[in-house]
């Protein structure tokens, strides 16, 4: 009897273990934190909670989203490289977490381009430059004879210091050798607000948070920041076709965890998040607020981050882009 007894126990405690260590090697098996270093109903926000549905669909698993705003996106990405390399952390950093602020910031809370694990990339936001509709310039070529008669009085609102938009805004400044004002806001919906009733007059803007308004007309559209005209707004020329050669700016995303994240954690986040950017659902949802998704290898993403936080560091110091007014 009493050896039969050990035999359950020690059938039992096999049991017991394999089913702990079956435990620990399926990924995920609990839900997994996803930072968002800005507030929620913003454009970073929206993405990453369709996304954390899709990719939660896969994995099996609740993507909770955590929104950690302040600070130039600094907050949240200082959370997101402090965390446990375990996969159960993950996060939204931007261009200005990889490119901008490494170059504005004579510290950081974390290493742009050794604090992280790099997942994937999520979209590409296009920026345009828009005036208010009593504004007189109706084309580029207006607009920059403007800006060169009153230099550092026309003004053009950003959702902040050290965002795309602030840097889309200054390349141009640097390019076309130009004293664009810039009024910098907390966040786009009250710069792109304020840009309507005529308080500011120009932007350069993302199209997620401009988009209903430019569709309803309360804002001319000069161009577009990309090589080709837009799907989404087929009648507004590029800055190559407006006369300005060359010029090209975007807002973009991609998803990273803490340094040390294990490869095979690495590759089912990979693989989840790349299968939800290319489904139609998200694909359909992108695309009508103006995103365009952004697949990638977590080799494509280290290898264009680190491109961007080279050639936009350059900018920033040859230009002397500082932070104050």
């Amino acid at each position: 009897m009493k050896k039969i007894q050990l035999i359950k126990s020690v059938a039992i405690g096999f049991t017991l273990l394999f089913s702990a260590q079956s435990q620990a090697e399926t990924f995920p098996n609990k839900p997994i934190r996803w930072i968002v270093p800005y507030s929620a109903g913003g454009t970073t926000d929206v993405m990453a909670r369709h996304l954390a549905t899709e990719m939660g669909k896969a994995l099996k698993q609740t993507i909770v989203i955590d929104n950690k705003p302040g600070a130039a996106s600094i907050i949240g990405a200082t959370a997101i490289a402090r965390a446990t390399p375990d996969g159960y952390t993950i996060g939204t950093v931007d261009s200005g977490t990889l490119a901008f602020n490494p170059a504005l910031y004579k510290s950081l809370t974390y290493d742009a381009m050794k604090d992280f694990s790099f997942i994937g990339g999520l979209g590409k936001m296009p920026i345009v430059l828009a005036v208010n509709n009593s504004f007189p310039a109706n084309n580029l070529s207006q607009f920059v004879d403007m800006v060169n008669k009153e230099p550092g009085k026309i003004t053009s609102a950003s959702s902040g210091h050290g965002s795309p938009l602030h840097m889309a805004l200054e390349l141009f400044n640097h390019k076309q050798k130009l004293n664009l004002l810039h009024v910098p806001y907390k966040g786009s919906a009250p710069a792109v607000q304020d840009l309507v009733s005529g308080q500011v007059n120009s932007i350069f803007v993302d199209l997620p948070p401009s988009i209903s308004m430019i569709q309803a007309k309360k804002m001319k559209v000069l161009a577009v920041a990309t090589p080709e005209r837009l799907d989404i707004l087929p009648d507004v020329p590029t800055f190559d076709e407006a006369g300005i050669k060359g010029f090209e700016a975007y807002a973009w995303q991609s998803l990273v965890g803490p340094k040390g994240l294990p490869k095979n954690k690495l590759d089912i986040l990979n693989k989840a998040l790349n299968d939800a950017l290319t489904s139609d659902t998200i694909q359909k949802k992108f695309s009508e607020i103006g995103i365009q998704p952004m697949p990638m290898s977590q080799q494509q993403l280290d290898s264009f981050a680190r491109s961007e936080h080279d050639s936009w560091g350059k900018l920033i110091r040859d230009a002397e882009i500082k932070l104050a007014n």
